[in-house]
């Protein structure tokens, strides 16, 4: 199977010079704990609701500041035409929820998460899956 097949293709998008407060708002518009991030066509980063809060919030940035200052500029992502094994094997490595997917051309064209991969009947994708990102932290 390929991830084509399970990933979620509405993905709402943000640009790095947006505000904190409008990324949070599609976050809470699409019940999204995460948003690519896009500049010019390209994926540039990725941030999520605890960059908000962790790299934002407290550290003292307020909800003005851009997108651009607490993301992720380190874009992890895969192939629409990759295996979902070799997809799950590789998020379970980096111990991430969900990988933004891109087609050959790096178009963004989806995003998987674990909750794709649970309800894929892929169980042996999802059983490996959850045990590289579900590591206890002591």
């Amino acid at each position: 199977m390929k991830i084509a097949e399970i990933m979620t293709t509405e993905v709402a998008l943000a640009a790095p010079d947006e505000s904190l407060q409008r990324a949070a708002d599609i976050m809470l518009a699409k019940d999204v704990g995460c948003l690519p991030v896009g500049d010019k066509g390209k994926l540039v980063g990725m941030i999520t609701d605890r960059d908000i809060t962790i790299r934002g919030i407290a550290r003292g940035l307020g909800a003005d500041a851009t997108v651009s200052q607490v993301m992720n500029p380190q874009v992890r992502y895969c192939y629409q035409d990759q295996d979902v094994d070799d997809v799950a094997r590789n998020m379970a490595e980096l111990q991430v929820r969900r990988l933004p997917v891109v087609s050959r051309d790096k178009d963004l064209v989806g995003i998987v998460s674990l909750a794709d991969f649970a309800h894929s009947g892929e169980t042996r994708s999802a059983d490996q899956l959850m045990k590289g990102v579900a590591v206890p932290h002591n």
